[in-house]
This record gives C-alpha cells, sequence and structure tokens, in this order.
C-alpha cells in the first residue's frame, strides 16, 4: 500500500492578482511580527487576545459557555481568570503559527523542552508505529514545529480555502513533519504506523454522531466522542502514546505520556471514555492554554435534545 503524500503546491502567478492583496499584506504583517523579541511578541499577543474579544465575540461567548459546563464547582471568579489567559493564549496563537512557519531552527531550539520521548523510543524499538492522542491547545501550530525538531512524525493534513494561504501554510506545516497526508486518508495513516512512524491524532474535537459515543467529558455526561481514535489502534501495528504541549514561561515543553493498558479493549465505548479522562488530565496541565472556543458540545444524543448554546 503506498501513501497518498498532500502535494506541494507550487507558485502561481496569479498570486499576484489584487484578489489576493489583503492576503499577502497579513502574510507580509505576520512574518514581521515573528521576528520581534519574543518578550515583546507576548506583551503584543496580550494585545491581540483583547481585540479578539471584539472581532470573534461569538468564539469568547462559545469558550465561556465550555468553562461554565465543564467546571460548575468552580467560582465565577475562577473561571473568569481561565477565560482571560485564555484569550491572552488566542492573541498569541496568531504569533506562534507565524513562529511555526518562519523562525529558522536555532531559534525553535532555544525555545524547545521534551519530556517522556522515550515511550516513543521504546515502542519503535518494538519495530511498531506509535500512535500519539494530541490535544487541540492554542499553541498547537508553534509545538508541531517544536515536537517535528525533535522528531518528524505523519499527521493529516486539511487545505487552506485560499490558494495563498495553503501555499503558505503548506511549507510551513511541512517543516514540522515527515510528510502529511489528506485527513480523510485512513488507509495511508494506517500505512504509516505500519511502517514504524510516529503519527499524530486530535481525538478531543465534536466529529459529529457518526461513529461517536456519548461518554463523560469533564462535567458534561454526554459528550459526542469520535471511535475513530480507535480504528488506528485497531487496525495498525502500533502502541499508543499521549501528547500535550505546553506552553512555559521560558518556551514550550511537549509532554509525552504512556498510553493505555490493555487497549484497545474491544469496548469503545469504554476505551474513548478512557481517551477523554487522559484528554482531560492534559488540559489541566494548563486548563487556560486550551482550545475552549470550540464548540465541544455542540452534538446532542439526540436530535431532539435541547444545544447546550442556547
Amino acid at each position: 500500500m503506498q501513501q497518498k503524500k498532500v502535494v506541494a503546491p507550487k507558485f502561481e502567478m496569479a498570486f499576484l492578482l489584487p484578489k489576493y492583496w489583503l492576503t499577502w499584506i497579513s502574510i507580509i504583517i505576520l512574518y514581521s511580527l515573528s521576528w520581534l523579541p519574543y518578550k515583546l511578541q507576548i506583551i503584543l499577543s496580550k494585545l491581540l487576545g483583547k481585540l479578539l474579544k471584539v472581532l470573534a465575540n461569538k468564539r469568547y461567548l462559545v469558550a465561556k459557555r465550555n468553562l461554565q459546563l465543564c467546571f460548575p464547582d468552580y467560582t465565577e471568579q475562577q473561571r473568569e481568570e481561565i477565560l482571560k489567559q485564555n484569550l491572552d493564549n488566542a492573541g498569541m496563537a496568531i504569533l506562534e503559527t507565524s513562529m511555526g512557519w518562519w523562525w529558522p531552527n536555532w531559534r525553535v531550539a532555544r525555545k524547545a523542552e521534551y519530556e517522556g520521548y522515550e515511550h516513543v523510543e521504546a515502542i519503535q524499538a518494538k519495530g511498531k508505529g506509535v500512535l500519539a492522542y494530541a490535544i487541540h491547545n492554542m499553541n498547537l501550530e508553534f509545538s508541531c514545529r517544536v515536537a517535528g525538531s525533535h522528531l518528524p512524525s505523519v499527521v493529516f493534513y486539511r487545505k487552506h480555502n485560499n490558494a495563498l494561504m495553503e501555499y503558505m501554510q503548506y511549507y510551513g506545516r511541512n517543516r514540522s513533519n515527515k510528510y502529511m497526508i489528506h485527513k480523510r486518508n485512513v488507509k495511508g495513516l494506517i500505512q504509516a504506523l505500519n511502517d514504524g512512524e510516529l503519527c499524530m491524532y486530535l481525538p478531543d474535537q465534536d466529529y459529529g454522531r457518526n461513529r461517536s459515543e456519548f461518554t463523560p467529558f469533564f462535567a458534561v455526561p454526554d459528550t459526542a466522542t469520535t471511535t475513530g481514535s480507535l480504528l488506528f489502534a485497531k487496525e495498525a501495528n502500533c502502541e499508543t502514546v499521549f501528547l500535550a504541549s505546553i506552553r512555559t514561561k521560558t518556551g514550550y515543553k511537549i509532554k509525552i505520556m504512556p498510553g493505555l493498558e490493555n487497549f484497545p479493549s474491544g469496548d469503545d465505548k469504554y476505551d474513548v471514555t478512557r481517551i477523554n479522562q487522559m484528554i482531560e488530565k492534559m488540559i489541566m496541565l494548563a486548563p487556560e492554554q486550551y482550545l475552549w472556543m470550540h464548540k465541544r458540545f455542540k452534538t446532542r444524543p439526540t436530535e431532539d435534545t435541547p444545544s447546550l448554546y442556547e
């Protein structure tokens, strides 16, 4: 079986047309900001966070609602503090994208810290692939670059709708990964695992009712949780680990944690429940850095079940 790798886009003369000028301006601004001192970028991120609260108010309200649902025992003040810091991290995520795409290797290395890669090495020493379950922390774009600097991986890839941004995104992300495959190319990821590669999969979002089990996630008892994460573990010659990316006071830590025992067990609901429990633990390493702006609880057990976002 041969992997269908994402084909590298080519530069097109059409990118110089007026329809792309605003995109070029955005790219130039982001590229320029990426060269600012890191401490200055952190200050700037707080200003961007305040701006996002206005420009992306709907997402801000989603994050606020998610925190209410997940942490009902927290005081309003505790949740507001997480939300405030979450906005700062959302602003930083914009700058981290440019860092991930354009920072030179030496600058990435100065901010990189790794913990637990011995778990990956032990699995690969057996001749098996490594399926790393990761989460959508705000710093994911840059953390993928940090992780790839230590050990390049194979990941699913979703193309950008804007052709020029797709060109920039592909070459930016290609610096982090061994290669990328289309997000729907299940066989390609299974083949990569069979070849002994480290592959990333993020099972922490709402992918709809199809191929999902409704299991607890924090304080929400019935959360649509994908069973797609189990498919690769069942079909490929691999073992699993969990990967968290955390922005620290000095840089970015990639933390690898051991996989679950007796996994997959054959009981899908039990297994995805355990995955959710590990995701909760990873989120709680730095809850203010998680992507709370995603409608994690959009899909309800039945179509008649009231929305949690109304």
